[in-house]
């Protein structure tokens, strides 16, 4: 049976996280004197008093099992969702509290869905809190919590395989909490690189620090209503294609390259499949704009270029409405939403990884048939794909499909055409953003109903943990002894 207080008590920890790390938009805010500096100032209070509470009522340090790994970091995430949405609601600049949890779990899942019709009208302190949570759940926030608090050293690999993505869990040293510190800090480096360069092309500080935070969590939030199309920049555009492909990829990668392996990126190959789809999709598109839309060479380059390649890290980062393209070209863009980035990176999505052993089991099943006797192994590169992890795959591919299904149906039943529909739970459950019709490029989700809001923010959750960390908690058995 589960036991409830570790799980409770490290809820209270990380309500106290949260306390902390509300301290950064208010001291923005009170530089820029603006009035949303008290919605903070009581959203930390709270969190701090439910958070020491929850500490001292429950002392128990019980082993964290996989039960209470599972809990932690569902609970843990929708817990601090209703805390971090505070500030929306206090300041007053969403009208109801459905509003303001859908636009916090789309930033703590790097969503980027956004139910603002004019977000430059913000306070300073909200857009950067808005861009705080989509790099707070990036990386993750349980990972965060393991790589600077000792005590969730104990059941550690448990919360670890709860929140990261992709099938293989890529253990960079022996101890869980080594491997979070390495991924955090390289997180944190290119993030303030990207500060830097994007400083350097003309972007404010502020601007600069707001959509490196959505970049590099591949969430998209961005501080201008036009989104990066405002700047009207190819040199910020292609400083942000590089640093979506960068948050795209599996950070391990990232660390070995910075260890000196500098071939690490193309010895992978999923990083050579994950380039493979994007240059495919770009070609095609880039031909299909040529012959169809109105653009000139340069443009149709850098619009699609951004596009593919900010639906393929499912960062949702806009420069042209894509909606006016081709259908076939949205086809190809819904395909992409699907596939998602790397394993092991921030973006969302099936992921890459998945799709490799999927298509490799298929002609593994292909030439068994062909040749009922031989041994067939399936690997990925130097790595044996052992039959557990591809009935995992499998099992998740059809919880996913399933679920998508289900949330489009749902949709349809609210009143959305069958084509928001798909681009709206698409787009939420792959951690986009951005979808088709009502939910497009130049629209939001503000006219969304209430439901519906509700079920998008659960599919929003069912994606950042990889389905299974979710839909886990819904059967019976899993609270049974």
């Amino acid at each position: 049976m589960i036991k409830i207080q570790p799980v409770l008590r490290i809820i209270g920890f990380l309500l106290i996280f949260l306390g902390a790390v509300l301290i950064i938009p208010l001291i923005f805010s009170l530089v820029y004197q603006e009035a949303d500096s008290i919605s903070f100032l009581i959203t930390i209070i709270l969190s701090l008093i439910v958070g020491t509470s929850l500490v001292l009522l429950f002392r128990n340090r019980d082993d964290i099992r996989y039960k209470e790994g599972y809990a932690i970091v569902t609970f843990g995430w929708i817990v601090l969702t209703i805390f971090a949405s505070l500030p929306y609601i206090i300041t007053g600049v969403v009208d109801s509290y459905t509003d303001a949890f859908f636009e916090t779990m789309s930033g703590f899942t790097t969503t980027g869905a956004s139910i603002f019709t004019d977000i430059e009208v913000l306070p300073n302190g909200i857009l950067l809190w808005r861009s705080m949570t989509n790099w707070l759940g990036g990386m993750g926030i349980i990972m965060l919590s393991l790589a600077i608090l000792p005590f969730l050293g104990v059941g550690g690999m448990q919360l670890f395989k709860a929140e990261v993505t992709g099938p293989l869990t890529d253990k960079l040293k022996p101890r869980i909490k080594e491997t979070a510190k390495i991924l955090w800090t390289v997180y944190v480096t290119i993030s303030a690189l990207e500060v830097i360069i994007l400083q350097f092309a003309g972007m404010s500080l502020f601007d600069a620090l707001c959509h490196s935070f959505a970049t590099m969590a591949t969430g998209g939030f961005s501080t201008k209503n036009q989104s990066i199309a405002y700047f009207n920049s190819p040199i910020i555009e292609f400083i942000i294609i590089f640093f979506m492909v960068i948050a795209g990829t599996n950070f391990s990668l990232h660390y070995r390259f910075i260890k000196g392996d500098l071939l690490s990126y193309f010895k992978n190959s999923e990083f050579r499949f994950f380039c493979y789809i994007m240059f495919i999709a770009f070609l095609a598109i880039f031909i299909n704009n040529l012959i169809v839309q109105d653009y000139d060479i340069f443009d149709n380059f850098r619009f699609v270029l951004f596009q593919v390649v900010s639906l393929m890290t499912t960062t949702g980062f806009g420069t042209a409405d894509y909606e006016s393209w081709h259908l076939s070209t949205n086809v190809i863009l819904l395909i992409l939403m699907f596939i998602g980035g790397s394993a092991g990176s921030t973006a969302g999505g099936l992921k890459v990884l998945r799709v490799i052993i999927i298509i490799k089991f298929i002609f593994q099943e292909l030439t068994k048939l062909i040749h009922p006797n031989a041994v067939i192994t399936l690997k990925i590169g130097d790595i044996v794909i052992e039959k557990s992890i591809v009935s995992n795959i499998l099992a998740f591919f059809i919880a996913y499909l399933l679920l998508a299904i289900l949330g489009i149906v749902a949709m349809s039943l609210l009143g959305l055409d069958i084509w928001s529909s798909i681009g709206c739970v698409a787009t939420t459950m792959g951690n986009i953003g951005p979808g088709f019709g009502m939910v497009g490029p130049t629209q939001n989700y503000a006219t969304i109903p209430d439901l519906g809001k509700w079920i998008l923010s659960f599919l929003m959750l069912v994606g950042r943990l990889e389905v299974f960390t979710v839909i886990i908690l819904l059967a019976p058995s899993f609270w049974k002894k």
